[in-house]
Order: structure tokens, then C-alpha cells, then sequence
């Protein structure tokens, strides 16, 4: 089997970490390993496969000899070195917003669109995590039924906003339970107890990025540029995981029963549907976890082909780093 030496770009952060995580919980096969981070952190180790392996500075030089660099530091770290990685013969694959809308990139989860891999000129990008994990489940159905129109609302995590946020959210239910001021660097608002709209800019259409980014990448993935999507995208006090309750409405009526069925033969889903026991998807049971969570099916009684549902992802697993590593995995076999 061949071996391909690795680069992460941002290890030490809460993505680039899972990145390292996923590529020992999958035994990819790694030749080499590149940890790049900023100056602060270089000298830091993290562990692989037992060994420990040190942080290096990022520089233009760091790619030589890379086969794949999985950039995890931000739109600007990818615009300022990305081109470096290329030139140095790498394969980028990028996490960060900066490559996603660019019609020569293609954007990609391997459940959906494996094939547009095929088309890369050196830059992959990773959608943002709310819409990969709202793509795994609505895929196969959108192939078995045709989705006209998609209605979602997030329940976004703390973890995805990093690692800094989700020891905000660790650090206000302390002060909360001990009786003292809550404090805030992360957030624009209290996160403990509380949920807001989600903290990016409003543009001139009324929708947030985040909400912006769901419409505008979902139709990109899904070859649909017209598609109706209405997304509405919340922060909550959950500390991993995103959940999404999604309608949809479809070419044709498609049963309960029979989007279970598609669903429970998709692959990266996970159903959670167990109505007798009330027991449906939960951001505490899908962190960790590889695959998305889908349940609560049911008929949207206000539309004759509307279907309701609602999905649980890991935003740092599904929803960046082992979205990454599984396109990784396909560039190797392809």
C-alpha cells in the first residue's frame, strides 16, 4: 500500500487536532507527518500512534515533499499558503471558507459528489459544517424523490467556533453555578443558558453568513443553482455537535416509511428513529461520531410533499476534519 506524507495546517487547534485523531481511528496510511501551526505554538508535540511529533512553524517551505496538506487555520492561513503547498506538488485540502464559491474548486463530501474530486487543479475545499451534515441525509433523498425546496433551522455548537469558545461555554456554566458574573471574550452573547442568532455578519438579504454559506453550498454540491433553501442558523449551549430540523419538499410524495428506508441503506447515516421510546437524535450521541444522525421522520402536514426531519452531526468530525480525511481517502484510491 502506498504511503502519502501528511500536512496539517492549524494541529493544534480543536479541527487540526480531530484531523490527527481521524487519521490514526482510520489508519490512513502516513509515511510522514508536517504539524504546522503558528510561531506561538511551534516546539509543542501531539501524539500519533504512540510517538510523540513536534509542531513546526508554518512557512512557504514547509510543503516540500507533502502529499496532501489539510488546512484547518482560516481563510486567510489558506489564501497565503495554499499556493505554496500546490507548488510544492501537495494536494490542498481545505477547511476554511476561502476556496468553497470558487467555480474551479470543487467543494465536496464523498457521500454526495465523489465524482467532482476528479476536476481539482490542487485545492479541494470542505464545505462549511452545517451544510455537509445537512447534505449526507438529504442526498439520498433528493436522488430517490428530487427536493424542490428545504427549509432548515440549526442548533449550532459551541464547537464550532473553536476550541477557545467551547471553554467559554465550560467557564460560564462554572460562573453561573457558583453564583458569579458571567464573563465573555468568544461570543457576542452569554452562550451558558441562552441561544442567539449566529454570530456572523447580516448581509443585505437579511440572512447571516452561515446562512448564506448552507444556501449557497448546498446548491453548489447538489449541481441545483436554483434551488429554494431558507436556512435559519442558531448558536445554542451544546459544547460539540450541530443539530438541524429540516423540511423538505419533494418532486414527488415521499412516505415516511420510505425515506427510513433510503436512509437506513445511506451511507454515513445513522438512524436514530424510535418513536415508542421517544428516542431520536441527540448532539450527546452523535459527538464522536463518524456518521450523521437522522430521525424524526414524519409527514409535514401543512404541504401533500412535504417531509420532516431532524439530524445530528459532529461539526468537528462530519462536519470539517473527518470530512477531510475521507477525501484524503479518496484521492489515495482514485
Amino acid at each position: 500500500m502506498k504511503q502519502y506524507t501528511i500536512a496539517i495546517v492549524g494541529a493544534t487547534g480543536a479541527v487540526g487536532v480531530e484531523v490527527l485523531r481521524t487519521l490514526e481511528r482510520r489508519n490512513f496510511p502516513v509515511a510522514g507527518l508536517r504539524l504546522l501551526a503558528s510561531a506561538r505554538s511551534a516546539g509543542k508535540t501531539l501524539t500519533f500512534r504512540g510517538e510523540e511529533v513536534p509542531v513546526q512553524e508554518l512557512n512557504e517551505a514547509a510543503f516540500e515533499g507533502v502529499d496532501y496538506a489539510i488546512f484547518s487555520a482560516g481563510a486567510t492561513r489558506s489564501r497565503q499558503f495554499a499556493p505554496a503547498a500546490i507548488k510544492a506538488g501537495a494536494v490542498v485540502i481545505d477547511n476554511s471558507s476561502a476556496f468553497r464559491m470558487d467555480p474551479a474548486v470543487p467543494l465536496i463530501v464523498p457521500e454526495v459528489n465523489p465524482g467532482d474530486i476528479l476536476g481539482h487543479k490542487g485545492i479541494i475545499a470542505n464545505p462549511n459544517c452545517s451544510a455537509a451534515i445537512l447534505s449526507v441525509p438529504l442526498w439520498p433523498l433528493h436522488k430517490a424523490a428530487t427536493i424542490e425546496r428545504i427549509i432548515v433551522s440549526t442548533y449550532q455548537s459551541a464547537s464550532g467556533a473553536g476550541a477557545q469558545a467551547m471553554a467559554e461555554l465550560e467557564s460560564q456554566v462554572r460562573q453561573y453555578a457558583a453564583g458569579q458574573p458571567i464573563t465573555r471574550e468568544v461570543f457576542p452573547h452569554q452562550i451558558a443558558f441562552n441561544l442567539f442568532s449566529h454570530n456572523t455578519k447580516v448581509a443585505e438579504n437579511g440572512y447571516n453568513e452561515e446562512e448564506n454559506k448552507v444556501r449557497e453550498e448546498l446548491r453548489k454540491m447538489f449541481h441545483t443553482p436554483e434551488m429554494p433553501i431558507c436556512a435559519t442558523c442558531i448558536r445554542v449551549p451544546v459544547f460539540r455537535a450541530h443539530s438541524e430540523s429540516v423540511v423538505i419538499e419533494t418532486a414527488r410524495p415521499l412516505d415516511p416509511a420510505e425515506a427510513r428506508e433510503i436512509l437506513s441503506k445511506a451511507p454515513g447515516v445513522k438512524l436514530v428513529d424510535d418513536a415508542a421510546a421517544n428516542h431520536f437524535p441527540m448532539p450527546l450521541e452523535a459527538s464522536g461520531d463518524l456518521d450523521v444522525h437522522v430521525g424524526r421522520i414524519r409527514k409535514d402536514l401543512s404541504h401533500p410533499r412535504g417531509l420532516a426531519l431532524f439530524i445530528s452531526g459532529d461539526q468537528l468530525l462530519k462536519g470539517a476534519a473527518w470530512n477531510a480525511v475521507q477525501i484524503a481517502e479518496c484521492l489515495s484510491k482514485a
